[in-house]
């Protein structure tokens, strides 16, 4: 799949007291790149569970920091799908300061799955989706 690139600004609470990005919030930068990528598909994930009766929730995760993002610092985060199962995605991420050209920060991979939202029970991946996912590749 296409490298999906979303630009994140640190701001001052992103950070400790010493001004470096603190660790958890990596999570959350690359939270926003997975729905974003999902938005540009066409797809907001309130209404997929409104409408198709699913949502997508992290099962695991993986994460090397390399190097400290600070306040201020201008970031890109991509995403790009690894691996499609029938009821999940497994994403490689990577954070970087200004440009994906520029060594990363901070990279992992991301597990989600597809789950029912009545029943919290994983459930496949609806076809629309899943086409969606094919067309970008």
């Amino acid at each position: 799949m296409n490298e999906f690139r979303w630009p994140v600004r640190v701001y001052y609470e992103d950070t400790d007291s010493a001004g470096v990005v603190y660790y958890a919030n990596y999570f959350k930068f690359m939270e926003r790149a997975r729905t974003e990528w999902l938005r540009s598909l066409g797809f907001e994930q309130d209404v997929l569970g409104r409408s198709e009766g699913v949502v997508f929730a992290v099962r695991s995760v993986q994460v090397d920091f390399l190097e400290p993002a600070r306040f201020n610092d201008s970031l890109v985060v991509t995403a790009r799908i690894a691996e499609r199962r029938r009821a999940s995605l497994k994403f490689e991420q990577s954070v970087y300061r200004s440009s994906p050209a520029a060594p990363p920060l901070c990279t992992g991979t991301v597990r989600i799955a597809c789950i029912d939202a009545a029943t919290l029970r994983p459930r496949a991946i609806p076809e629309r989706i899943l086409k969606e996912i094919a067309d970008v590749d």
